[in-house]
């Protein structure tokens, strides 16, 4: 690397966390909106990892929006060293192996799933750059690629994200075996394979089963295997005395049960914990008895609202807390040193969600933050703990400017049958009267002003609608889709409308079986809720989604027709059949024992509920949809493949004239190419401004 590159890396690196922007008087005319590519485009810095004695950060940067390559700073020097970059690649996922080495994946970020042909391969580098090895092939085909090279495993071999010990040379990846030679087939097992990083040797855990997940213990050896077998899942456990495995519960995969639970992750002190509800309503933390087979009586952690969802801090010989999902991402901290750093940085930065990284085996006084609010992108900020100074490393948005976004809120909304939907509602900011000052040694001088609760009144309003469905759709942090249509000027609510999961078991499976009825009857609800508000004008609403969103769409514009003025489905199912019929133009990347054991309970069975899917198929209810629709499909989707889209045009142009059709062919299900995110919202803001837009 060029001498003269380095100071601008640099300058590069901290204008993206210190961008500022003018400030507007309360009369000056209101700023253009930002450009969509400042919320879609890939950005420059996505992210950073403290090495395990905390005195090098590694990070992903690419500067002119070129290929992103992996960079490696020396905190007590300000070293600036790039240690991996390809021409034709990008760096995707990275870790420490330890304080010497790292291990690393490839993408390619120019192309979309559909032109896709390689595999991200698997490569390890010392921080100084040296002792580059490349131990995973990058390949589409597998078979070719045995024997190619000595001591390079083929390329259907995958970084394990968990971080291991990272105090020896080696890494485990693992090794999916499906049915037949196509990538797409059925998964029969997953092998573990441990890999050393600086010779390539390998070695293969003996697995109990058809292995589906592995859980490596605190001291980065394997010790947990679930498998399964049919709709039947078991975790087993390595004894490390008698190094056998034996099995520690059985449960349906698929369904649950009240002896269900996920295990999360070892304690120092060997401690396994896990997640589970024990029979109650929301799942919570707990220890699991090893020797017992025992799920601890009392949880360690358990939340009002929500089901537990989070990870274990650990030091090299301590647990120093566990970090948690609510409405946002918080910590609770068992160490009292780490309680009071917390202390400290949150009264630094008041505003914002602050999430502390810890080395696992500090030798240097730095933390890092990963610092984010409903409209502030993740920053990420180095703390030192002997100065009390913060300095910065990246923004991942860095040309998103926090006071002109919008304010986030959850609501809770009582639906027809009395059950409790929560709901995100982001409302435009007016034009701010002041803006946060280049961000790292202190708090922003001041806050946007929101629109005046007074002035939140009828609103046009985009309901946006969650894929999955069984997911949980938001939380409280920074989005680009809500934030996008907030910033044209469009009220934004997303329910989390029964069936999303991490709202407790009765909010899950409320929604069983109930596709196009209630799931669909919570986002009327919501919908007329906002109304009620005086939130929303009741003849500008638009609803929107991908995927189960797009389906919620169409069958929002058939049961409601009086309510939404239009619609907006990109990659969405068209007909429930069809997800077990086929008609793919690809293998479906559902499984096949998910269509036969889960999807006849969560969705509904095609025999015995045929009645009830032929009355809540879009496909067959087309010409009961006569508002404009704005349809966009990926060419090489295997989830929701094209001829769902096209089946379902052809049904609607016969009797509606006002829709509008996209394909981008080269995708999958959902936008990768940030041309195809910049296309697909541009098309989405002229739509709505002639449907619903603001006057």
């Amino acid at each position: 690397m060029s001498s003269y590159l380095l100071p601008l890396l640099r300058a590069v690196l901290l204008f993206a966390c210190a961008l500022t922007a003018p400030a507007f008087s309360a009369d000056a005319a209101p700023p253009a909106p930002s450009p969509i590519a400042d919320f879609f485009d890939n950005p420059a810095f996505s992210d950073a990892i403290l090495s395990p004695n905390g005195k090098f950060l590694a990070l992903r940067f690419s500067n002119d929006n070129k290929r992103d390559r992996l960079i490696v700073i020396d905190l007590a020097t300000n070293a600036i060293k790039v240690v991996a970059q390809f021409s034709d690649r990008d760096v995707n996922q990275f870790e420490w192996v330890n304080n010497e080495r790292l291990v690393f994946d490839s993408t390619d970020k120019t192309i979309g799933p559909g032109d896709a042909v390689y595999w991200p391969g698997l490569f390890a580098v010392n921080r100084d750059g040296s002792n580059f090895r490349q131990l995973v092939q990058v390949s589409g085909s597998f078979i070719q690629e045995h024997g190619v090279a000595r001591n390079v495993l083929p390329a259907d071999h995958f970084l394990v994200a968990q971080k291991g010990a990272q105090t020896s040379d080696d890494v485990y990846v693992t090794n999916p075996k499906r049915e037949g030679l196509d990538e797409a087939g059925d998964l029969k097992y997953v092998n573990l394979v441990r890999v050393n990083t600086l010779t390539g040797r390998t070695e293969t855990v003996r697995r109990p089963g058809l292995a589906r997940g592995w859980l490596l213990d605190h001291k980065g050896e394997p010790r947990i295997c679930v498998t399964l077998d049919k709709n039947t899942e078991a975790v087993w456990y390595l004894d490390p005395s008698s190094k056998e495995w034996r099995q520690i519960a059985a449960f349906d995969a698929y369904l649950g049960g009240k002896d269900a639970f996920t295990p999360l992750a070892f304690a120092p002190d060997g401690t396994l914990y896990v997640l589970s509800a024990r029979g109650k309503d929301k799942q919570a933390l707990h220890t699991f008895d090893l020797r017992t087979g025992q799920i601890s009586a009392e949880p360690l952690v358990v939340l009002a609202d929500y089901d537990f969802s989070g990870r274990l801090i650990t030091s090299r010989d301590k647990l120093l807390g566990v970090r948690y999902l609510s409405d946002a991402r918080a910590t609770v901290w068992f160490d009292e040193k780490m309680k009071a750093l917390q202390a400290t940085i949150d009264a630094a930065l008041p505003a914002t969600v602050n999430l502390i990284d810890v080395p696992a085996r500090a030798e240097a006084p730095w933390v890092l933050v990963r610092s984010y609010s409903d409209r502030q992108p993740e920053r990420y900020i180095l703390y030192n703990l002997e100065s009390g100074k913060f300095n910065p490393v990246g923004s991942t948005h860095e040309r998103i400017v926090p006071a002109r976004m919008a304010e986030q809120e959850l609501v809770r909304i009582t639906a027809r049958d009395g059950l409790t939907v929560p709901a995100w509602l982001t409302l435009p900011t007016a034009v701010p009267t002041a803006v946060p000052t280049a961000v790292p040694t202190a708090v922003p001088t001041a806050v946007p002003t929101a629109v005046p609760k007074g002035k939140r009144k009828n609103l046009p309003m985009v309901v946006l609608v969650h894929g999955g469905p069984n997911v949980r759709g938001n939380e409280w942090a920074w989005s680009p889709d809500s934030q996008f249509l907030a910033s044209r000027g469009y009220a934004v609510l997303e329910p989390e409308f029964r069936g999303s999961t991490g709202f407790g078991t009765r909010h899950y499976r409320a929604g069983w079986k109930q596709w196009g009825l209630k799931m669909q009857d919570d986002i009327a609800d919501a919908t007329k809720w906002a109304i009620a508000q005086g939130i929303a004008d009741p003849k500008r609403i638009c609803i929107a989604g991908a995927s189960y969103g797009g389906y919620s769409t169409l069958m929002g514009l058939v049961n409601d027709p009086a309510l939404y003025k239009c619609g907006i489905n990109w990659v969405g199912v068209t007909d429930i059949n069809l997800l077990y019929t086929g008609h793919w133009s690809f293998t479906s990347d559902m499984s096949s024992a998910y269509l036969k054991y889960g999807a006849p309970t969560l969705i509904g069975d095609p025999e015995k509920d045929a009645a009830q899917l032929r009355a809540t198929s879009p496909l067959l209810l087309a010409a009961r949809i006569t508002q404009p629709l704005l349809l966009a499909y990926g060419g090489a989707d295997r989830r929701v493949p094209l001829y769902h889209g096209k089946k379902f045009l052809e049904a609607l142009k016969q009797h509606n004239p006002n829709v509008e059709w996209v394909v981008y062919e080269e995708e999958g299900h959902g936008w990768s190419l940030p041309k195809n995110r910049v296309d697909f919202w541009g098309r989405v803001d002229k739509f709505l401004q002639r449907q619903i837009g603001t006057p």
